[in-house]
């Protein structure tokens, strides 16, 4: 059988004669004389290039052309067939749609019911279908989430529309974060089912969040700059701050007003931006003012830090910039980032090394705050982010200081800073407020406390009276224990107060020695006018302007179950706190 050469060689000579005769003289004298390899590489390119083998070459190139012309036409007929019945929404993690889909989704019973689930025991989001369990108690009492696995494609209905919803996630820069990303295909020519989902997701999201409020921080590693929701806090009732009488409202309804006046802005050319600047006493009731703002106003909070490592002029001009319109912005301790870098209570050495590394960087802000240096905001980077041509308008800006006078002038003017509230220590009005808030009864105990004074007045026995609260505790000062301690007494200036211990000496060998007050105790529930009557003389021994709100319901906290001891205690605690400041001034002077 004659090798692969010499069918090769054979092939050339008919190719390069024209008779077969001499072709087949020629082709027999060859297959007994081997030829090299150039003459097999020559005979090669002859067949190749003869004028039969061009001819053949190019016939298949055109039947190919043609047959893949073909199939990409008919694909592209394909694709706009099926785009023409079906449309197809794209959703990204980082826009406020998400969460409104996301959340509608989960209503959905083809969404729940998904059969490749993704499980998490992480906090409890509003778009991740809860599993239910009648497990509450205990520590493994976490509650159970899943939603439908990443990469897998899942089918529902609505209003007898057919839909196909897809969940994909990406890393970007470099892994070091993530981007989820929902695709929603709908079989319908008519764009306004599409609208009608985005309302109704948008609606149902806003009815799950109306008794909340969202908390945004910036993620430097997300969107290079942007916001990443945080967590929901339940709105807290404006009737719960304890200020000085007007300070509320004041704010409140200048906060209403400015949102409901964007018309007047855009009439007059004025940027539609506002600004409030409240300074004084540390733990006088700034930040918990602002949340119970954004609770009452329904809007949500943007934690805007300074001092975040890695934050320069570019980065807070970025993140102003991709603030909603109707929003709090929110800079705590503003002083802070300028005068003492990151911590105003012990401010350290700079350090002249620093690092370009984004692991380094990620390392660092994981393990903890990084060094002063890593605050790279200057001033003048921060009023071109408040007032600039790139600020965002819309928004309500709330700052916090407790060192007013530190701040520069350029920061405080009208336009950046429009209002400035000072908060004063507390003062015996705020004192009496805050005991009545922490024993009045609650709503359901109203009904109890004026039963009971029915009762009284109709002579009901007080066998009778004493069942119907005998699991409360009696806090008169007749019905203290005594105080059962395994060192010596100390002073009242030196330890909390006798009235904190629960020990009792028939328990002495039962129990173990504690100060405290335990939670499961609970107050006595005393008339209003009892009440009233026990808040008068606890704010009798508040001194005006000197403590705070913040230590006052601190010193509460650990009476909360003993109002009497409350009142009865007061007057050391307060001589305490006095003398431990004059000691922390005396050291700092």
């Amino acid at each position: 059988m004659a090798s692969l050469q010499q069918v090769v060689e054979q092939l050339a000579l008919l190719a390069a004669t024209g008779t077969n005769g001499t072709a087949s003289a020629d082709a027999t004298s060859t297959m007994s004389a081997p030829r090299g390899p150039v003459d097999l590489m020559a005979s090669t390119f002859k067949v190749l290039f003869s004028a039969t083998a061009l001819r053949d070459w190019a016939i298949l190139l055109a039947i190919g052309s043609l047959f893949e012309t073909a199939r990409r036409l008919l694909a592209a007929l394909w694709r706009w067939l099926i785009n023409s019945f079906f449309i197809t929404a794209v959703f990204e993690e980082d826009d406020v749609s998400f969460q409104w889909i996301m959340h509608w989704l989960s209503k959905q019973p083809s969404w729940k019911g998904a059969r490749n689930v993704q499980i998490s025991t992480s906090n409890f989001n509003l778009h991740a279908v809860q599993i239910d369990s009648n497990d509450d108690q205990g520590a493994h009492s976490r509650k159970v989430t899943y939603l439908p696995a990443v990469s897998e494609s899942y089918t529902l209905w609505y209003h007898y529309r057919w839909m196909k919803v897809t969940r994909t996630i990406e890393s970007h820069h470099g892994g070091w974060s993530t981007r989820e990303t929902l695709a929603m295909s709908i079989m319908t020519r008519e764009h306004g089912i599409l609208a009608g989902i985005l309302q109704d997701a948008k609606n149902g999201y806003i009815e799950a969040q109306k008794d909340k409020i969202t908390i945004f921080v910036s993620d430097r590693y997300n969107s290079a700059n942007g916001w990443r929701e945080l967590a929901t806090r339940p709105k807290r009732p404006l009737s719960s701050i304890i200020l000085d009488p007007g300070i509320t409202d004041l704010v409140v309804e200048d906060v209403r007003d400015f949102l409901s006046s964007k018309a007047w802005y855009a009439e007059r050319g004025i940027p539609f931006r506002r600004g409030y600047l409240l300074y004084g006493a540390p733990g006088s009731g700034k930040t918990s003012l602002i949340h119970s703002i954004a609770g009452e106003l329904g809007l949500n909070v943007y934690i805007v830090s300074l001092s975040r490592s890695g934050l320069d002029d570019t980065g807070l001009s970025e993140l102003i910039s991709a603030l909603p319109e109707r929003c709090i912005a929110l800079m705590e301790d503003i002083d802070a980032a300028f005068h003492h870098g990151l911590s105003r209570e012990f401010p350290q050495a700079p350090s002249t090394q620093t690092s370009d590394n984004p692991e380094q960087q990620q390392d660092m802000h994981n393990t903890g705050p990084p060094a002063p240096t890593g605050n790279r905001v200057s001033l003048s980077g921060l009023l071109n982010a408040l007032d600039g041509i790139g600020a965002q308008e819309g928004r309500v800006l709330f700052a916090t200081t407790n060192r007013y006078s530190s701040l520069d002038s350029a920061l405080c003017r009208p336009g950046r800073m429009d209002l400035h509230i000072e908060f004063k220590l507390a003062s015996r009005f705020q004192a009496e407020e805050l005991f009545k808030r922490f024993y009045a009864p609650s709503s359901s105990a109203f009904a109890y406390v004026g039963a009971t004074e029915s009762k009284r007045e109709n002579g009901v026995g007080a066998g009778e009276e004493d069942l119907c609260s005998k699991d409360l505790i009696d806090l008169s000062e007749s019905s203290m224990p005594p105080v059962r301690s395994s060192s010596s007494s100390p002073s009242p200036m030196s330890s909390p107060s006798p009235s904190l211990s629960e020990k009792t000496e028939e328990n002495d060998s039962a129990g173990p020695s504690y100060v405290g007050v335990s939670h499961r105790a609970r107050a006595p529930k005393l008339s209003l006018d009892r009440i009233n009557a026990l808040a008068a003389q606890f704010a009798l021994a508040v001194p005006e302007r000197q403590l705070s709100m913040a230590s006052l319901q601190g010193f509460l906290m650990m009476h909360k179950t003993r109002p009497f001891s409350a009142v009865s205690d007061i007057g050391a605690w307060v001589e305490k706190e006095l003398a431990e400041r004059k000691g922390v001034e005396k050291v700092d002077g």
